[in-house]
């Protein structure tokens, strides 16, 4: 493998996790987001299965994307979509009870995330096989890392633990742990981000935002 090429494949990767960071830059699937991030293990978990969920539906895209008839590529996205996050479903239910009995509900809505769908159609329908899993990798990393950062936050000020661990004994800020807690942060976090981009590297911000 040429320099050029490792070059490359870090450029996609690196895309993901700052560049077009599906929650900071991108601001997609932003419920969710708040949904599983009052906890930091939860965020995690979520993120993990994301992640797994990602590289495996921008490997399938890529590897029959000449199999795939224009008029019906959406509906043959959330087939395969639908058949990873079962997948997922199903081992997490199979291996870890407990975890499945917090996040069972949510590890279903990635189904509807429209970051898996963006990218499936944006970049897997039209490159080999190595760089969509790569950027499948990128962009599930870089949700992964959204979450632990909203988790760190919500959880450290709303309940003064780390991963169920107490390690603040001041009065908690319990709205922290809310939905409204939730956007609170993730506006504040959203907007240091953008501002040190805007000031520091010459950045122009983030795009739209959908669920």
């Amino acid at each position: 493998m040429s320099a050029h090429t490792k070059s490359s494949y870090w450029s996609i990767f690196k895309n993901g996790l700052f560049g077009e960071n599906p929650v900071f830059r991108l601001a997609l699937s932003l419920c969710p987001a708040v949904a599983v991030t009052n906890k930091v293990k939860n965020g995690v978990l979520m993120g993990v299965a994301v992640l797994f969920v990602m590289v495996m539906v921008n490997a399938t895209v890529s590897l029959i994307r000449n199999f795939i008839n224009p008029k019906v590529r959406i509906p043959s996205y959330m087939f395969i979509i639908a058949t990873w996050v079962t997948v997922t479903d199903l081992v997490i239910a199979a291996y870890s009870r407990a975890v499945y009995k917090e996040m069972g509900l949510y590890i279903m809505l990635i189904v509807a995330f429209a970051i898996v769908l963006s990218r499936a159609e944006v970049f897997a329908m039209r490159n080999k096989l190595l760089p969509s899993m790569i950027d499948g990798a990128g962009m599930g990393m870089g949700f992964l890392l959204a979450l632990v950062i909203l988790g760190v936050f919500r959880e450290l000020l709303g309940s003064g633990t780390l991963w169920g661990v107490p390690v603040v004994q001041a009065k908690p800020l319990l709205i922290m742990v809310l939905p409204t807690g939730g956007f609170f942060a993730m506006g504040l976090v959203m907007g240091l981000l953008h501002w040190d981009d805007r000031k520091y590297f010459g950045g122009t911000g983030s795009g739209g935002g959908a669920h």
